[in-house]
């Protein structure tokens, strides 16, 4: 499939860890730089300091525990992209933004979901996962909780039966961004910490986990560190999407349009508790 694609050259921007306000502007103000025309097509890959709690687009914030998130140090943030929660702590993000006309990613959702998963299993192959699986079109769970790792989703990444990486995805001004979150080890119910449920509701939603999702570090039997994996998944996807990668910051143009987003949206209760 990708050798029918002409080879494009896409940025390569890794980021220093940031807060999840800084992060979800930093995806945000690629997109709107592409769109404007001043952009390039970017594979990002990011960390999240301190650990931060973030919502779908349309989730509802009653979903969060704001107290239990400022006494663990935590932060929370909503997301320009569906899904539900996710607790950002011990992971690899990546974010994908070009084009909607990009080859790569045109058609249907789930069949761009579908192009991208190659990206991720490929990169996953090369960290050792080999039994890596990418799920087809997922029925909607009518008992689907707050948390994103307990809900399937298109395409979702899957090693050894059991969830790995969860993506979310807007289409906005022309343009595609995928982002989505791979945890490297960890406890994975440690986000039951911060949603607004009952003592009963987080014992029950925490063993449902840990049936459902697993980290990179649990499958393989070892430690990877945020550099092998975002090293091994740019190869992966630079195979897959037959891409050239060029390591390049943002613009003066795209960092300015970062700090109004985080300063005007993605700080203020007005986007963070619209719903």
């Amino acid at each position: 499939m990708t050798r029918a694609i002409p080879r494009h050259t896409w940025r390569l921007l890794i980021t220093p860890p940031a807060d999840g306000a800084a992060n979800m502007a930093i995806d945000e103000a690629i997109l709107y730089a592409l769109a404007g025309g001043h952009g390039r097509p970017t594979l990002r890959f990011y960390r999240w300091q301190p650990a931060c709690l973030s919502l779908g687009y349309n989730q509802h914030f009653s979903d969060v525990d704001e107290a239990a998130c400022r006494a663990l140090g935590y932060t929370w943030v909503r997301r320009p992209t569906g899904g539900r929660a996710i607790l950002h702590t011990d992971e690899l993000t990546y974010s994908v933004v070009t084009s909607a006309a990009d080859p790569r990613v045109a058609g249907s959702v789930v069949e761009s979901y579908r192009a991208l998963s190659r990206g991720l299993l490929g990169g996953l192959q090369q960290l050792g996962a080999v039994a890596v699986q990418a799920k087809g079109d997922m029925p909607k769970n009518p008992e689907q909780g707050a948390a994103c790792f307990d809900t399937p989703s298109h395409y979702e990444v899957t090693l050894n039966g059991k969830k790995l990486v969860g993506s979310a995805k807007v289409r906005r001004k022309g343009m595609v961004l995928q982002h989505g979150t791979l945890p490297l080890r960890g406890n994975l119910t440690r986000i039951f910490r911060t949603l607004a449920l009952s003592a009963a509701e987080k014992e029950l939603l925490g063993r449902k986990l840990r049936q459902r999702a697993t980290t990179l570090a649990a499958e393989l039997g070892r430690e990877v560190s945020f550099g092998e994996a975002a090293r091994a998944m740019a190869a992966g996807f630079s195979e897959a999407l037959n891409i050239d990668l060029q390591p390049a910051p943002l613009s003066d143009r795209e960092q300015a349009l970062v700090n109004r987003l985080r300063a005007e949206q993605y700080t203020v209760d007005s986007w963070n508790k619209r719903l």
